[in-house]
């Protein structure tokens, strides 16, 4: 740590600082948490077509709320009574940064529970299989970002940053898929259009994870991991907007598609 004039002569003070930093990732960590057992959860009521299940996943989201305007209350405490400098301004405005991505992520997740809620017939075809498996890949990125951030693993970060391109491969085979399934029989139209919104919530996510990666980097090292991400989705049905890129002054994951 790098402790700020103010705080530099006052042991006490240095050690209740470094437990104010300490509790930022504390609530991120149960942020990346409820995130990720809520995916888990929405893609099992999916799975089993169960509304109440759904329902209680996307009511959870309102707890993720919470946590990130706990966070943010935190954070600008201690921007105004520390007056952090160099690596510690840079972990609370990291922080910052992380939970509106995780609140995001959120977001997604409830539309995938919303999605669950109003389904009550089986996907056609291997279509489920393709969603469950889209939501595994996505869940597993989103918790091997938030492990690069709170560990600042700069390898684990660009792994996730370099995998963006396959949920994006897997999301543009699940389209495609859907779409055939809508041609070859327009009784599945239905299903198949909130199937369509699951997957762009998921590859939302997905998005999502990779922001964190890309934030866990700068975080760790004070610099971007490129100016080009990986990207190859060719489903981008519902909005022509790619997510925003992430600079050390810019709020990244703010795209314009809103969670369905």
């Amino acid at each position: 740590m790098t402790n700020s004039p103010s705080t530099a002569s006052d042991p006490h003070t240095v050690r209740a600082f470094d437990g104010e930093l300490v509790g930022l990732d504390a609530t991120l960590a149960e942020m990346g948490r409820r995130v990720g057992d809520g995916l888990t959860d929405a893609l099992a009521a999916l799975a089993a077509r169960d509304r109440d299940a759904a329902s209680i996943v996307s009511a959870a989201d309102s707890e993720i709320d919470a946590l990130e305007t706990s966070l943010n209350e935190a954070a600008v405490r201690l921007l105004a009574l520390r007056q952090p400098v160099a690596d510690d301004l840079r972990s609370i405005v990291a922080g910052l940064r992380c939970a509106t991505m995780l609140e995001r992520a959120g977001d997604y997740v409830a539309g995938v529970a919303r999605r669950g809620i109003v389904e009550h017939t089986a996907p056609p075809g291997r279509s489920g299989a393709s969603v469950q498996r889209m939501g595994r890949m996505v869940g597993e990125l989103l918790a091997q970002a938030m492990r690069a951030y709170l560990e600042r693993d700069t390898e684990a970060a660009r792994a996730v940053w370099q995998a963006d391109v396959e949920v994006d491969n897997v999301h543009s085979s699940l389209f495609r898929e859907l779409l055939t399934y809508m041609m070859e029989d327009p009784r599945d139209i239905g299903q198949c259009s909130h199937l369509l919104f699951v997957a762009k919530n998921l590859e939302r996510i997905g998005d999502q994870a990779t922001n964190i990666a890309e934030l866990a980097f700068y975080r760790a090292t004070g610099e971007t991991l490129g100016h080009a991400r990986p990207k190859h989705d060719l489903a981008n049905y519902a909005s022509a907007e790619q997510p925003t890129k992430m600079t050390p002054t810019a709020w990244p994951g703010q795209g314009s598609l809103s969670a369905e």
